[in-house]
């Protein structure tokens, strides 16, 4: 290849969320932009592995449960079958199509994709070892977005196949007789959700005392009382320490149970969901001198610069929340600060989501989280049971908590265990995101009957307003 063809404006390694959401709007402001992906396909993690998928199998079981469960309350009969080869040819359908429209939207922006694994190679140099051989690439900026992989516990590496990450959890062949999920946070409920509609049997094991432990203790024990109902079973305060073999190619999990005890947990698969590391090893940081944090993530000050002049960072590899729309946000806050302009990420209006069902959803502050702050909190509380649409959609469990500041009414924060919460949760971003109140939330109109009327129902609660529950 010429110089020509290897010079570019900005180089973004990673095609995830972050970096190609970074390499499209770079181009929108006409900078001649290169994307690095290891993978064949763009979409990183999310896409191809995580966020898609997952969502796809999470939609296909709330079906199911949807026929299976209730379907005879609505005069719907019949035997009901799964299909689980179908069910995964459907993810996967969805995910190849949703792939192939993000390299129809970099292709058709002009952007020059190259596949291979990329490193810094100093003085704006990056380094492409791919299929057909090494490629060096020069840019005036380079943006680091390669994300983040799922962690292992030291005794109980992955296999792919008894002892799971999240990658291989979507994609099981056949429905296991039992699971255990190590981890409740969000991958591990809504995976262990999706094989327990399945028919699997599902333990649950948490170190911590609770369950969603990102969101406040009101929250998490409303969640789960529905998700024992479901079918799930938790074991708070418990530490796995370690696991052998079983009979029948199953595994034993050793644990230490909340007041010391011995416990143990056998499974035909086991999936560790214990959080997620950034992607920061073989990117060439520390030969060029990018400093990391402590926990391997890299460094950056208020604009995504790391400690390498030319040389950014965003998504999962820098501190913060890794969620994929937190990535977006700031592929398109360093895009636009790079070219110039003011590109802002606001972090306290990031929402974040769990997608069981009920979803769990919140922005701003919880309830603790405000008071640790220095605010004196006043909270407006809604039922989901008192919702008419809930009634009428089978979706009756959930609460809806709106937090506001006692002396100003300023909104501090939304937190909802509720179908659709991932879509309720929007409104009160948009508050969050202006400085807005409760007053507003509470006087904005929601059309009737939806699931949303019960936000405004539980900003009308703060003041003892609320309409529709006593």
């Amino acid at each position: 290849m010429t110089q020509a063809e290897t010079s570019f404006d900005w180089i973004v390694l990673g095609a995830g969320p972050g970096g190609y959401v970074c390499a499209l709007r770079g181009a929108q402001l006409g900078k001649r932009v290169a994307l690095v992906e290891k993978r064949p396909t763009l979409g990183g993690t999310c896409l191809n592995v995580g966020c898609i998928p997952s969502k796809a199998l999470l939609h296909s079981t709330e079906v199911l449960t949807a026929a299976r469960d209730h379907g005879s309350h609505h005069g719907i009969g019949g035997t009901i079958e799964v299909q689980l080869d179908q069910l995964m040819q459907h993810k996967d359908e969805v995910v190849a199509k949703l792939v192939g429209g993000v390299r129809q939207l970099v292709d058709g922006r002009g952007i020059t994709v190259f596949t291979g694994e990329g490193a810094l190679a100093g003085d704006g140099e990056v380094l492409v070892r791919g299929e057909e051989g090494e490629l060096r690439l020069r840019a005036e900026a380079v943006i680091l977005a390669t994300g983040s992989r799922s962690v292992e516990l030291p005794f109980l590496p992955f296999d792919g196949e008894t002892i799971l990450s999240s990658d291989e959890a979507i994609a099981l062949e056949a429905i296991p007789e039992k699971m255990v999920v190590i981890g409740a946070g969000a991958i591990g409920l809504e995976m262990g959700s999706v094989w327990q509609r399945l028919g699997a049997e599902v333990d649950v094991v948490e170190f911590l005392p609770r369950i969603a432990a990102g969101f406040d203790p009101e929250i998490s024990k409303v969640a789960e009382r529905i998700f024992k109902k479901q079918g799930l079973r938790f074991h708070k305060s418990t530490k796995v320490t370690g696991a052998s073999h079983g009979k029948k190619g199953r595994v034993v999990l050793t644990a230490e149970g909340p007041k010391g005890e011995d416990l143990s947990f056998e499974a035909d698969k086991v999936l560790v969901s214990v959080g997620r590391a950034p992607v920061s090893d073989g990117l060439g940081l520390e030969e060029v001198g990018v400093e990391l944090d402590e926990k391997k993530r890299v460094k950056t000050d208020g604009h995504f610069r790391t400690s390498v002049a030319g040389v950014y960072a965003i998504g999962d590899l820098i501190a913060g929340p890794m969620l994929a729309h937190k990535a977006e946000e700031e592929g398109v806050a360093l895009a636009e600060q790079l070219a110039g302009q003011a590109g802002h990420v606001n972090y306290f209006a990031i929402p974040n989501v769990i997608y069981t069902d009920p979803e769990i959803a919140a922005v701003g502050y919880g309830a603790e989280a405000a008071k640790e702050a220095g605010h004196e909190i006043r909270t407006g509380r809604f039922p989901i049971a008192a919702n008419g649409r809930a009634l009428a959609t089978d979706a009756t469990e959930g609460i809806v908590l709106v937090h506001a500041d006692a002396s100003t009414d300023r909104l501090l924060g939304v937190e909802i265990v509720s179908r659709n919460a991932s879509e309720m949760i929007a409104s009160a971003v948009a508050h969050i995101e202006y400085g807005g109140s409760a007053e507003d939330l509470a006087r904005t109109v929601h059309a009737h009957p939806t699931l949303s009327e019960a936000v405004k129902e539980a900003a009308l609660a703060v003041d003892g307003r609320a309409l529709h529950s006593l």
